[in-house]
C-alpha cells in the first residue's frame, strides 16, 4: 500500500472513456490512495461510453488543489464538456501551479489546452487531437506514456497499464 495517504481525483463527464476512469480508480485504490470523483455538477450520475454510471463525489468548484496529490482526466466525449467549466479548468491551472501530478489520457488533453497549461510541454493525446495539441504550444511524441515534469499523458485505453504505472510511481515519489 506504498500510496496511503495520497488523494487523487477524477474528473467525470457524461460520456466518459468507462476504462480510463475505472482502471486508474482501482489501481491507486489497490495502493492504498484515496480517489473521488469530481463532476461538474450538470447532473448526479454521469454515464460512460459504454454505459457505466458514476456518481461523483463533489463537484470541481468545492476541490482545492492544495488537498490533492494528483488529478486525473479521462477521455471518451468528456473532456468536450469538462472544459467548458471554469471551475475544471481552474482545478487543472491550480495543480500546475503547485506542480502536483495531472495524468491525462486520449481526448483528455482538451481540458489541458483549454486550461492553458500544455505551451511548451512535451505530451501524448490520442491522435485526432494531436493538431490541437501543437496548435496550443505542445510538443507532441507518439509513445504510451509521455512525463514531462507534474505532467503525465497517454494515448489509448491499450496505454492503461504504462499510464498507471507512471501515475504510481509518481504518486510514490511525493
Amino acid at each position: 500500500m506504498k500510496l496511503k495517504g495520497k488523494k487523487a481525483a477524477i474528473l467525470v463527464e457524461h460520456h466518459y472513456q468507462d476504462m480510463e476512469v475505472w482502471a486508474p480508480y482501482f489501481r491507486l485504490k489497490e495502493e492504498g490512495a484515496d480517489v473521488i470523483f469530481v463532476g461538474t455538477g450538470t447532473a448526479k450520475s454521469y454515464q460512460g461510453k459504454f454505459g457505466y454510471p458514476v456518481t461523483p463525489d463533489t463537484t470541481a468548484d468545492k476541490v482545492s488543489a492544495k488537498n490533492l496529490d494528483a488529478l486525473i482526466v479521462p477521455g471518451g466525449w468528456a473532456p468536450d464538456f469538462l472544459r467548458r467549466h471554469e471551475s475544471v479548468l481552474k482545478l487543472v491551472r491550480d495543480m500546475d501551479k503547485k506542480e502536483k501530478i495531472i495524468a491525462s489520457i486520449c481526448h483528455g488533453g482538451w481540458v489541458l489546452a483549454s486550461a492553458g497549461i500544455v505551451k511548451g510541454r512535451t505530451l501524448t493525446s490520442f491522435s485526432a487531437i494531436k493538431d490541437d495539441m501543437v496548435h496550443a504550444g505542445a510538443v507532441f511524441a507518439d509513445k504510451e506514456v509521455v512525463v514531462d515534469k507534474n505532467l503525465i499523458t497517454s494515448r489509448t485505453p491499450n496505454d492503461i497499464p504504462a499510464f498507471c504505472r507512471a501515475i504510481a510511481a509518481a504518486l510514490a515519489k511525493e
